[in-house]
């Protein structure tokens, strides 16, 4: 039986075999800690630009989506949903090919900080120190229907009752291991775990096979800011300035460190993301740099001043490019060279504050990428951006997709 919408209009079905996890890897500014320093899309409809001449021209704006109370805080893509979530704890579920609002959902106090789809469920980690697991159900009249809160009841029930289990979170005080003492900024997924960074410094991992915590980690100095998980690999990035890379022992079950990368000295890392190939990892500073690595290595390839003001958010692009949000209101794009090096082809600026969130469609469109952008401004943008590769790439461009206004 096909589902309907709110507003009576018949929906498109809601998980694309295609999807694929989806993570928020990226930190607020405005609510941070006090650091010790603190597919193609079917049936789309809108006429997508030859690329001209001029790079900096050649993005096009699709759509301004409004709705929330407050300031975008994160953003996902779910099949053909796009969710989007804010300081107002309001989650709101824009539906493809129209880009009208679907549904809104939402639970818990305080904002929420990052999304994650995993498959038919979605994750939420809020200021609350809470995760809300979440089903995406075809059956169900409410189509996103919550499944439990983590760290659960029973896995609390089962371990409040030993000394052993309690950890030292402030003075005088304490909580279970398995619960974050502070807001949760991001998450990860990775081979049947969820992964989960917080602004009490640690890393928690948990299974989805019975939403149990089975690990903390004390990974950092300062509050995780972002995660992001590669090729087996888990990194954190950190207002220590420090990006740490995590893998998982099959013998003994637990995380080790294998790498460290470093920044500029008193400089926060707000956001973490790695090159579609597993071979660069690439961080975000409250100085505005983007600096890269070499995963194998450790080497640093790159050292660029990417925006006037601190880099907030990142995400990868096709492959070979990268997009940078930044509190300057401006997206930066860039391309990456064979050696990790990275050059800015284009910016991207309507935003009327500074961007809080990326992501970029893992499809081409049209010879370009469908690219969504959340900011303080409470407004989620929808963006069409060429792939600023050679000339033959500008003839796919020339056809015409087909988008209704919003």
């Amino acid at each position: 039986m096909p589902l309907h919408s709110r507003n009576g209009g018949l929906s498109t079905p809601l998980l694309s075999s295609s999807s694929a996890p989806s993570s928020n890897s990226s930190s607020d500014t405005d609510e941070s800690p006090a650091p010790s320093r603190r597919h193609d899309f079917p049936d789309l409809h809108f006429p997508i630009p030859k690329p001209p001449i001029s790079p900096s021209q050649s993005y096009k704006s699709l759509a301004i989506l409004s709705g929330h109370i407050g300031s975008v805080s994160c953003l996902s893509l779910c099949g053909e949903f796009i969710l989007s979530a804010s300081q107002g704890r309001d989650i709101i579920v824009w539906q493809h090919p129209d880009l009208r609002q679907f549904t809104k959902f939402g639970q818990g106090d305080g904002s929420v900080k990052a999304i994650l789809t995993v498959g038919n469920k979605v994750f939420t980690a809020h200021q609350d120190s809470r995760i809300r697991a979440w089903k995406v159900s075809r059956r169900s009249e409410n189509v996103f229907r919550i499944l439990d809160t983590l760290p659960t009841t029973k896995d609390c029930l089962g371990k409040f009752m030993r000394q052993s289990n309690y950890v030292q979170t402030r003075r005088n005080h304490k909580k279970l291991w398995i619960q974050h003492a502070d807001s949760i900024s991001c998450l990860a997924f990775h081979n049947g775990h969820l992964y989960s960074g917080s602004w009490d410094k640690t890393l928690k991992v948990w299974s989805l096979s019975d939403f149990k915590c089975v690990e903390s980690i004390k990974a950092h100095e300062d509050a995780i800011n972002g995660l992001i998980s590669s090729h087996g690999v888990v990194y954190s990035a950190s207002a220590d300035g420090k990006i740490k890379a995590w893998r998982r022992t099959e013998k003994e079950r637990i995380h080790s460190l294998v790498g460290l990368m470093e920044g500029h000295t008193d400089v926060s890392f707000n956001t973490v993301v790695v090159s579609e190939d597993g071979g660069f990892v690439y961080g975000g500073g409250s100085d505005g740099y983007v600096m890269g690595w070499d995963r194998v290595g450790g080497k640093r390839v790159c050292e660029v001043k990417a925006h006037e003001m601190a880099v907030l958010c990142m995400c990868v692009m096709g492959g070979d490019f990268l997009c940078s949000g930044s509190a300057d209101k401006s997206i930066g794009i860039w391309r990456r060279e064979m050696n990790g090096g990275i050059f800015r082809v284009g910016v991207i600026k309507g935003h009327e504050g500074p961007i809080r969130c990326l992501q970029a469609s893992p499809f081409s469109v049209g010879g370009g990428f469908m690219l969504y952008s959340g900011s303080l401004d409470r407004s989620l943008r929808v963006w069409w951006v060429p792939k600023y590769c050679d000339r033959s790439e500008e003839k796919s461009a020339d056809r015409f997709l087909r988008l209704p206004s919003v």
